[in-house]
């Protein structure tokens, strides 16, 4: 009798052991995502491919035609299509072998490698940036895929809101934290005595160094779980990438079964094809449409980290008030006027665009963070990375149409305006899809008990 409560404090203490290793997991690769990503490599690359294009501004990639300014658009779909290809198997795996932690560790040292690797683009070297940016890309979308799945095993229902809303705040105040150190790095390049380029690369390659290196703590601190399916027949560490695949078909059959799980995930899809729209092509909007310099950029990313970790942090709250379905809602409204506003930007105008900053990066976290932990709650125990790979290809892995379409639009226009209003559908179209899904009838499909505020 004695023993029991001694028990359930030393479970607890390690449920909040794992869930402080778990949020370094955002802190080390949310660097990628805010230097890389959303910074440097957009504008940087899109200047080399310029450098290589011929004298009417075209580039030819396996011998396609492709405007030199569409080429960094086009890539990020590109590799966005490769994890939709890359992310089933590795989930089915996962959960079939029971070496979900192992994986991730695959995951984030590849990307961190192709990342630092991006100190060697220069000059006409648009296709190893390309290149690059591809394997960082698929490594970093499936090593998010296999890092969210853990977030039902480490927290009770009742916590996955918060849990989930800190991890976001931890990736955002790295991202901050950084980005310091890069405006500084950029701000400064004359005085250090090295070129605006090498500046560039250096900030780049550096977000690699530091994933690899802060990586390390949840790859301590996660472990591993048994489930039903690492004992199924022909699972363990020797199971097969055709094992892997039969898994995924039997994933995708008893998905069908669940059709509010699946209205979910279509929601979620569409406005979040948005959001990531906004964080890979903002930095090109404003180099290139708005004229902005590479410093007032840094700049305007930076707020949006502050803001977004803040963010993160009070939409909790208000999720454990209202419910997180209500609070996306409220989010992808917030979305859509902001959006609307920033294809009236003039240019030229940084104060302007700060003020877009402000207005993603209150949003931006949040409906982040509360979409992750909504979706624990509609998985049935003991598929987690299956059922996480669906949700990353709604995250990511489907994401590709945002940048293609932008792509296209300037493509064809030769302004990135016309891109950037369009996204005002997606978070319109998004809103209306979430706002029919009877989120507790479908918490109680799953098998999972339900919230009393969800």
């Amino acid at each position: 009798m004695h023993g029991a409560p001694a028990e359930t404090l030393d479970e607890s203490a390690d449920r909040r052991r794992e869930q402080r290793g778990w949020y370094w997991y955002d802190w080390a690769n949310s660097v990628y995502s805010t230097t890389v990503l959303t910074v440097f490599l957009g504008p940087y690359l899109t200047s080399v491919a310029k450098a290589a294009a011929d004298a009417h501004g075209y580039v030819h990639p396996l011998g396609l035609p492709v405007r030199a300014g569409s080429f960094y658009a086009y890539t990020v779909s590109a590799s966005l299509l490769l994890s939709v290809v890359a992310m089933p198997l590795a989930g089915a795996l996962a959960d079939r072998t029971g070496r979900k932690k192992p994986l991730l560790g695959c995951c984030a040292y590849a990307g961190a490698a192709a990342t630092a690797g991006m100190f060697f683009l220069a000059g006409e070297r648009y296709l190893l940036g390309g290149a690059l940016l591809i394997i960082a890309n698929v490594s970093f979308v499936v090593s998010m895929m296999l890092y969210n799945s853990f977030l039902p095993q480490i927290a009770r229902p009742d916590e996955r809101d918060a849990v989930s809303s800190r991890g976001w705040a931890f990736g955002y105040a790295a991202g901050a934290l950084v980005l310091v150190a890069d405006l500084a790095l950029y701000g400064k390049h004359d005085a250090l005595g090295i070129s605006e380029g090498t500046a560039v690369r250096i900030c780049l390659a550096s977000a690699g160094l530091w994933w690899g290196t802060f990586a390390l703590i949840p790859l301590r601190r996660l472990r591993d779980r048994r489930t039903a399916a690492t004992q199924a027949p022909g699972a363990g560490p020797g199971a097969s990438p055709r094992q892997g695949w039969r898994q995924l078909r039997e994933t995708l059959r008893g998905m069908r079964r669940r059709p509010l799980t699946l209205s979910f995930l279509l929601a979620y899809l569409v406005y979040n094809d948005g959001v990531q729209t906004v964080i890979t092509q903002a930095s090109v909007y404003g180099s290139e449409e708005l004229k902005l310099d590479q410093t007032t950029l840094i700049v305007a990313v930076l707020l949006v980290q502050v803001l977004a970790a803040a963010g993160a942090l009070l939409m909790g709250r208000l999720a454990r008030r209202y419910g997180a379905q209500r609070t996306i809602l409220g989010s992808l409204v917030a979305w859509a006027l902001t959006l609307a506003a920033g294809y009236f930007l003039p240019a030229k105008a940084p104060l302007w665009f700060f003020a877009l900053a402000v207005g993603i990066g209150l949003v931006l976290g949040g409906s982040q963070a509360l979409s992750r932990s909504l979706f624990s709650h509609l998985v049935p125990r003991g598929k987690e990375a299956e059922y996480f790979s669906a949700y990353e290809i709604s995250d990511r892995g489907v994401s590709w149409l945002g940048p293609l379409v932008f792509g296209v639009a300037y493509q064809l226009t030769g302004s990135y305006r016309d891109a950037i209003v369009s996204l005002v559908a997606f978070f319109v179209v998004g809103f209306v899809l979430l706002a029919r899904v009877p989120v507790g009838r479908a918490i109680e499909a799953a098998g999972n008990p339900v919230p009393d505020r969800i």
